[in-house]
């Protein structure tokens, strides 16, 4: 079998690390894995294990050129299927240039974001099949009207091992400059909206009443780091938050964490929050999404209601008072994720789906 994975990202943030994992582990199960991305991607330039990459000028959603590029591209490497990993323009004009070829294509859909109901009638028509990486996105879709029989569900993974290493708390405060006595929040986002940082930043005044150590570190990059900075700078919380950028060994580190908060609007699962359960740090996130399906409320962490400022610190306030549970929901949380995130999981639930599309 032979099949062509489209990914349009740039850099190997959670979706581009997600088909990292899914090539290299077909790959090793003896699949012919090819990767069309960007010229200038980290994907390029750091190939999959096993992974042929072919380097390709993406330019985003306006970029109809894309459709042709990748139909000679498909009709030149003769794949048995092609399967599209991300938006910007990889999903339209991936599932065109396909249809153009004659080659059955299926699509990863990663995001909840609403889409109408006339849009998934002409859009989805593209695609053999789509697969979600949470039961959540599914039933976004099957909402919006798309037959139960085109839609299945494979969870995201991680590779829990970098995360299982356990972490020296001084030399994390150390690394992070932070007092040695400091209770440590983590935000690990892109620095977009829907990732509700804002959220986070008006609870902490009243918190730092009740835990004057508390110290926030944030995680990431984006457009909006310059309109944080100022929201963190107005709230007089310079010397409480502080911006870290984007961190390749974060997976060393995420396990100095006292809890990780993710209080985002909307996520269609969340792979920063199964790194953080990975290495035995409790999670409070929001009740949205397929956020859900990656913290069990009062089990492996807290859910909140998205966008509820008041309830938000109120559970950041239960785990900060109280060590031992952080400890009962960071053990829970990593043993979750070794029985139910593995890599091989994903990499098997996806190749089933490529033997049901083949075969039909």
């Amino acid at each position: 079998m032979k099949i062509l994975h489209v990914e349009a990202g740039k850099h190997l943030y959670g979706g581009a690390r997600q088909v990292q994992y899914i090539t290299e582990g077909l790959a090793a199960r003896g699949i012919d894995s090819l990767l069309a991305c960007p010229i200038d991607s980290e994907m390029s330039r750091q190939p999959p294990v096993g992974v042929r990459v072919l380097p390709i000028r993406m330019g985003g959603d306006g970029d109809i050129g894309l459709a042709f590029r990748l139909a000679r591209l498909i009709r030149a490497e003769q794949p048995d299927l092609v399967h599209l990993h991300s938006r910007r323009g990889a999903d339209t004009w991936g599932g065109l240039a396909a249809k153009m070829a004659g080659v059955p294509c299926v699509l990863s859909r990663r995001v909840d974001n609403p889409e109408s109901r006339l849009a998934v009638a002409i859009k989805y028509r593209l695609y053999d099949h789509v697969i979600t990486i949470s039961e959540a996105i599914r039933q976004v879709l099957l909402d919006e009207g798309l037959a139960a029989d085109k839609v299945s569900c494979v969870r995201s993974a991680v590779d829990p091992a970098p995360f299982l290493a356990p972490v020296d708390p001084s030399a994390f405060r150390a690394e992070f400059r932070l007092p040695q006595d400091a209770l440590v929040i983590g935000v690990v986002a892109q620095m977009i909206p829907r990732k509700g940082h804002r959220y986070l930043f008006s609870a902490l005044p009243g918190l730092l009443e009740r835990y004057p150590e508390l110290q926030v570190l944030v995680f990431g990059q984006g457009p909006l780091l310059g309109e944080l900075r100022g929201d963190v700078a107005a709230r007089g919380l310079d010397g409480v938050v502080h911006f870290t950028g984007f961190r390749h060994d974060l997976a060393s580190w995420i396990g100095g964490l006292d809890m990780l908060v993710h209080p985002a609007e909307m996520e269609g699962l969340g792979v920063s929050l199964l790194q953080a359960a990975a290495a035995g740090v409790p999670v409070i996130t929001s009740r949205a999404g397929g956020l859900p399906e990656a913290v069990q409320d009062g089990v492996t962490g807290i859910l909140c209601p998205p966008g509820d400022v008041d309830a938000l610190a109120a559970a950041i306030d239960h785990l900060a008072g109280d060590p031992a549970l952080r400890h009962q929901y960071g053990k829970a949380g990593r043993q979750r994720i070794l029985a139910e995130f593995s890599i091989g999981r994903m990499v098997d639930g996806n190749l089933a789906l490529y033997h049901q599309v083949l075969g039909r």
